[in-house]
């Protein structure tokens, strides 16, 4: 190690001009090289020691390099180093030497391209695209150390480097101001972040409060549980002891269970008797009725063979109750031929039963097909027209001179000679 460890100052060439040509005098072009041998550490310029060490072997690595050459422990601090293996490298020296061959190791990739380059112009190209890539430090040795790399070509590649270490202290200038503006907000992260755990301590803390009281109720029905299974274990065996006490006693019990549904199941039967009795007492009175009825007020229209005579309705709404539906076309022709409005309902085989009421209602005279309709078709229309007052007239055979026959018996015109005949049922027209 030199004893003077500060680098020798940058100074630019004696004589360059503002705008950095090669030169093409005589001087300049015999400081270009001959031959392929690269230059080795020692025979660079004094001036371009610093950057090749600064820039193209970390610290770390030049420290340890520097304690396994010089067989010990360095313990100057990072500049020192620096400084002390710069004035070695000025010099074929061990730390020169052990400098080469790391630079070499390091850098033969870069080497070997920039070996490509055989003049002083096409290496510029090189290192000029080279430089702005990512392996900087490999460019810059293997610029230096090429044979066509001449004062001017050194001297403007160590501008270029001069340069960009300005931009890179920006750079890091710029990245310390991001790095403290991230520190900042890392401290108001981790003081959120304790806040958000001194949060969950709490919650983690009540939650188990509240597990310890779960288990501790667990653990109350835990033991109600033992002492009901305890009871009905000592009921069992009062029971046990009570059944061996008293012979027959589960017989009796049996007994006594069969009398109970016994007797349920005769009252269920006396009251379905009662129902029984009671529905065939309706059925009974419901046919008295009828049959009371019947002497008294149905008219039965006998069908004639004899043509019917001219009937007037005078705009009168007749309702045929029943009836086939073959027929229905022929009844409607009598009643409107008459000048009547023909109603039809077919007394509940298709049409609801329900909608006879209404029907009814809207009818003034009632023409019922006795033989072609339900029961419950057959009192509605007795009951309505016996509430209401209606004209109406009960067919057995449905025929057109039976419907004929009916319409006149409606209107108070005689029936033909020979025709049976009784009275109409005795209600007034609704006007």
């Amino acid at each position: 190690m030199c004893s003077d460890p500060r680098p020798a100052p940058f100074t630019p060439l004696a004589v360059q001009a503002a705008d950095p040509v090669p030169p093409t005098s005589t001087l300049a072009s015999a400081t270009v090289p001959r031959g392929s041998r690269r230059r080795r550490l020692w025979e660079l310029s004094s001036h371009a020691h610093c950057p090749v060490l600064g820039l193209c072997l970390p610290l770390k690595t030049l420290r340890r390099l520097i304690d396994k050459t010089v067989g010990g422990c360095v313990v100057a601090d990072d500049y020192a180093l620096h400084s002390g293996a710069v004035a070695d490298a000025r010099t074929r020296t061990r730390t020169a030497e052990a400098l080469q061959r790391e630079f070499d190791q390091r850098h033969a990739g870069a080497v070997r391209l920039a070996g490509l380059a055989k003049d002083r112009d096409a290496l510029m190209a090189w290192w000029r695209e080279a430089s702005v890539g990512p392996n900087l430090p490999g460019a810059l040795w293997a610029t230096l150390t090429h044979p066509r790399c001449d004062l001017w070509l050194e001297d403007s590649v160590l501008r270029d480097v001069h340069m960009l270490q300005h931009q890179i202290g920006a750079a890091e200038r710029g990245d310390l101001e991001r790095l403290q503006s991230l520190a900042k907000e890392n401290a108001v992260l981790a003081r959120e972040l304790a806040a958000a755990q001194q949060r969950s301590t709490r919650v983690a803390q009540e939650q188990g409060r509240k597990i310890e009281q779960l288990q501790a109720q667990v653990l109350q029905l835990r033991a109600e549980l033992i002492g009901r299974d305890t009871l009905v274990s000592q009921a069992r065996e009062s029971l046990a002891d009570f059944e061996r006490s008293v012979p027959h006693l589960r017989s009796r019990n049996e007994l006594a269970r069969q009398n109970e549904q016994s007797l349920e199941r005769i009252r269920e039967l006396e009251r379905a008797v009662a129902r029984e009795r009671e529905r065939a007492e309706r059925a009974e009175r419901a046919e008295r009725d009828r049959q009371a009825d019947a002497r008294v007020q149905p008219v039965v229209v006998e069908a004639l063979p004899a043509g019917p005579a001219a009937v007037a309705l005078g705009d009168c709404a007749v309702l045929c109750v029943g009836g086939r539906a073959a027929s229905v076309p022929v009844y409607r022709e009598l009643v409107e031929g008459a000048g009547g409005r023909f109603l039809h309902h077919d007394g509940g085989d298709e049409d609801n039963v329900s909608q006879l009421d209404a029907t009814l209602a809207a009818a003034d005279l009632v023409i019922c097909q006795a033989g072609c309709i339900s029961h419950d078709a057959y009192w509605r229309v007795k009951d309505h027209c016996k509430r209401t007052g209606k004209q109406c007239v009960f067919v057995e055979q449905p025929s057109r001179s039976g419907l004929q026959r009916a319409l006149q018996s409606l209107c108070g015109e005689p029936a033909e000679a020979g025709a049976p005949t009784r009275p109409v049922i005795p209600l007034r027209l609704r006007s």
